[in-house]
């Protein structure tokens, strides 16, 4: 700060002290004058002089105590209120105090109690009111040239609209819509199913009706687009919102959550389409914060597969607590760099390293453990897409079964805390590769819980939203690009959940488990592809089979048209977490679970695929890997003359294949 600015703001203070000085002695002497109907005698007014300096000095002591003035005027609101009515609280107390207990000595300075309640109103009252007068006038400049780059055109163009909840959200989204003149909103009224709120103000907005409503208030409002502003709303009642809207038609747009909002990672006014993540989401995790923190707050924490999809939303959700380090070991290099820059820029405070490794080189891995002592390990690293392993079943053992072992015999030996696996529904009785060697990799997490004081760990869970090279960001580019949208098979189904959720769950995992457990996820209820393929479609406005084709291509190798996420022989058992459940596995002996390990590493280094299958199918009797591989590399989008067209299949039709038992509870 210069020298200049440093005497321009104790300037600005002093003037600040001066005005609240001004505006208390102003609050006395009136509240003096309307005791005495303004025509006190020379005794009243002599006492009411001398009481003045007292009165004001009181007042000034209990607004500094209350921390007033710690407080920017143009940003003063309700919260900051409080202070100045406990202020006016304490300093009234004070003054009633010596007006009942003074010794007759100091009878010169006992205000009335009708001159202390009025004095005490007007008083904070005048100096709660030129702060608020200070943010009206910093609002009413900042609307104004928020306006000022806009032609008469912009201000004309605004899109008249509802908003659908007058809740928590709505109120944020609303007051930041009107206090901004950069927003093409016009918002026209409120719309809740609550309806003791009908006919209710907000932010000088109308609750107009309920839900049911709608179609009458767009036609009579000119509503153009209707705006969903429900902190949790259900995936079922966006559906609903989006159903009445298509019949009217309108448009249906929806604010980010209140808890990213709360958070400060997006504004209340980043309205966008409705997407398909809404109506697959579910309430947001209820964690515990205390046990999460306890477990990862000032510990030296490594997270393998960084730069990945899930790797890097732990990152995000591990910097939270506040670790003594986060070590980030990813091989790609843009991807390690993209997360580490995210990291620095969002927790400045946290110790963020990076580290280009990859989990199968032992030597460099070795080296890291020996330089930052991890404490806790969270091992993402792996390679996941089905048909591409099935292609290159070498290359899965090396990172998902080779890079398990390397990294967990690291933890173990470095005396790491706590060490959890995340693994995949695509372990249940394997059809994959891929799977296969995740389940593989669970079985070397078991062995090492037997085998050092460490907590070994597995999380297995289903498919996660909008993660690289999975169905939705797939179909989202065919959409983009015109279509058609391809789908494997009308009746193939697969769970889903948010990265967010995903990560969090495996952190309160990571938190609780005792050592040797898998964990299973509580994905919810199965969703078909193809109604995601029709949503995401009709979400970007156009009428599937008609405005689009979708083209159903058959399974790819292999692919299970239902996942599953527990197995004949695991006993579930719940947690005190309502989403997480552990799975009790036979542990397979140690000298098995070693030799096979060996086999699977050795036929890997030289490259023997088919070897590689029938070892894995051996050592599972539950998989059923496929013998041989097809020639040629699996696509994740077959050429359009290799696929085959279908008219939409019925509802209720069902091929005929072996249904997996349903997720408990």
């Amino acid at each position: 700060m210069s020298l200049r600015q440093y005497f321009s703001r104790a300037f600005l203070r002093q003037l600040q002290y001066a005005l609240d000085f001004a505006i208390l002695a102003a609050g006395f002497i009136l509240a003096c004058a309307l005791r005495f109907d303004f025509a006190w005698n020379r005794a009243e007014s002599d006492a009411c002089w001398m009481q003045l300096p007292l009165v004001v000095l009181v007042q000034f002591v209990a607004l500094s105590l209350a921390g007033v003035y710690r407080f920017i005027w143009r940003y003063v609101g309700i919260r900051e209120g409080r202070a100045f009515f406990r202020s006016a609280v304490g300093s009234a107390a004070v003054l009633a105090a010596v007006r009942l207990f003074a010794p007759d000595r100091f009878s010169m300075f006992r205000v009335p109690l009708s001159v202390i309640v009025a004095g005490t109103a007007f008083a904070f009252g005048g100096v709660l009111a030129v702060r608020v007068l200070r943010r009206v006038l910093y609002e009413r400049q900042r609307l104004g040239e928020d306006r000022r780059g806009q032609t008469p055109a912009d201000r004309q163009a605004k899109h008249a609209v509802l908003l659908v909840g007058a809740g928590q959200a709505g109120v944020l989204a609303a007051r930041e819509i009107v206090g901004r003149g950069d927003i093409d909103l016009d918002i026209r009224g409120f719309v809740d199913d609550d309806v003791r709120k009908i006919g209710a103000e907000i932010h000088g907005i109308r609750v107009l009706g309920t839900t049911r409503d709608l179609p009458r208030l767009v036609q009579k409002l000119g509503v153009t687009q209707v705006v969903i502003t429900i902190a949790r709303i259900r995936r079922s009642e966006i559906l609903r919102l989006l159903e009445v809207c298509r019949a009217i038609p309108v448009k249906v747009r929806i604010i980010p959550g209140l808890f990213e909002v709360l958070q400060g990672k997006v504004k209340v006014t980043r309205i966008r389409d409705v997407e398909i993540e809404d109506l697959l989401g579910r309430d947001r995790v209820q964690l515990d914060e205390t046990q999460i923190g306890e477990f990862l707050h000032a510990r030296a924490v490594m997270v393998t597969g960084a730069g990945g999809s899930i790797g890097s939303e732990l990152v995000r959700q591990i910097a939270r607590y506040q670790p003594s380090c986060l070590l980030l070991v990813e091989r790609a290099e843009f991807a390690l760099f993209s997360i580490e820059r995210e990291a620095a820029r969002l927790f400045p405070d946290v110790r963020v390293i990076p580290l280009i490794a990859d989990v199968g080189d032992e030597s460099r891995m070795r080296g890291i453990f020996a330089e930052y002592r991890p404490q806790v390990v969270i091992h993402a690293a792996a390679h996941k897409h089905v048909p591409m392993m099935e292609s290159n079943p070498a290359e899965a053992i090396k990172n998902n079964v080779r890079g398990t072992r390397i990294v967990g015999e690291l933890a173990g030996e470095h005396g790491v805390e706590a060490f959890v696996l995340v693994s995949t529904d695509k372990a249940v009785r394997p059809t994959s590769v891929m799977g296969a060697s995740k389940r593989v990799a669970e079985l070397v997490v078991q062995d090492l819980a037997r085998r050092y004081p460490t907590r070994f760990l597995a999380v297995r869970f289903g498919n996660v939203m909008g993660s690289v090279g999975s169905v939705i960001p797939i179909f989202r580019e065919q959409i983009r690009r015109g279509g058609p949208v391809t789908v494997t098979h009308a009746e193939m189904q697969r769970y889903f959940m948010t990265i967010p959720e995903a990560t969090q769950l495996v952190l309160q995992t990571g938190a609780m488990g005792r050592g040797g457990e898998i964990f299973v996820l509580d994905m919810g209820e199965p969703v078909r592809i193809l109604d995601i393929a029709e949503q995401m479609i009709a979400l970007s406005g156009l009428t599937p089979y008609e405005d689009m084709d979708i083209v159903f291509t058959g399974l790819r190798p292999g692919e299970k048209l239902f996942e599953e996420l527990e197995m004949t022989d695991e006993k579930m058992e719940k947690t005190r977490h309502p989403r997480i459940f552990i799975g009790r596995l036979g542990m397979y002996p140690h000298d098995e679970v070693a030799r096979a390990v060996g086999e699977l590493e050795r036929l890997a280094r030289d490259g023997r695929g088919d070897a590689i299958r029938e070892r894995l199918s051996a050592l599972l009797p539950e998989a059923k890997v496929a013998p041989h591989a097809p020639d040629e590399p699996a696509l994740s989008e077959p050429a359009a003359n290799n696929v085959s067209r279908f008219p939409a299949p019925a509802r209720g039709e069902q091929p005929a294949v072996l249904v997996s038992r349903q997720f408990p509870g």
